[in-house]
């Protein structure tokens, strides 16, 4: 009789943390913020977005918004797209705590939203690593072949002609 007990007191403990416990490939939904590294601050979680790579890029400053935020230009562009919360489906955990995800803006259960990964490579903002989805592959040939982002002329550096 006691055995029975244990087992179910396992089976409880099972389905409490089912509940409430964090488990990976958790979904994250909440309002994000953006870090100057383009990577997104949600529910206090650090997030960098699945698949792709920023390069370093010069800070620039939106100093038509107040507070002028600024940051690299992949971490401007997504604090013009993300305009409340965002959907993120987790696919890895990092050593120093932060997660790999791929996240969504405008996303329902009406609408599958845009994928923010996707969105930055489409802009020239990033690249995509060798394990990421064809579909971001697809788009970064595409934004090298229109001259986008990274891949277009570099606009925050200016020569004198002394």
């Amino acid at each position: 009789m006691g055995g029975g007990k244990k087992v179910m007191t396992g089976i409880l403990l099972g389905v409490l943390w089912g509940a409430f416990g964090e488990t990976k490939g958790a979904d994250i939904v909440s309002y994000a913020i953006v870090q100057e590294d383009a990577t997104l601050k949600v529910k206090g979680r650090t997030i960098r977005l699945f698949g792709i790579y920023i390069p370093p890029a010069d800070r620039t400053c939106l100093r038509f918004l107040r507070p002028t935020p600024c940051g690299s230009r992949a971490a401007m562009a997504l604090e013009l797209k993300i305009q409340g919360f965002v959907h993120c489906e987790e696919k890895e955990r990092y050593a120093d705590g932060s997660i790999s995800a791929i996240c969504w803006v405008g996303r329902s259960t009406f609408d599958e939203g845009e994928d923010l990964s996707a969105y930055l490579i489409r802009e020239g903002w990033a690249v995509a690593l060798p394990d990421a989805p064809f579909e971001y592959h697809v788009l970064e040939k595409i934004a090298r072949r229109r001259s986008l982002g990274v891949w277009g002329f570099p606009v925050d550096r200016f020569r004198r002609s002394d």
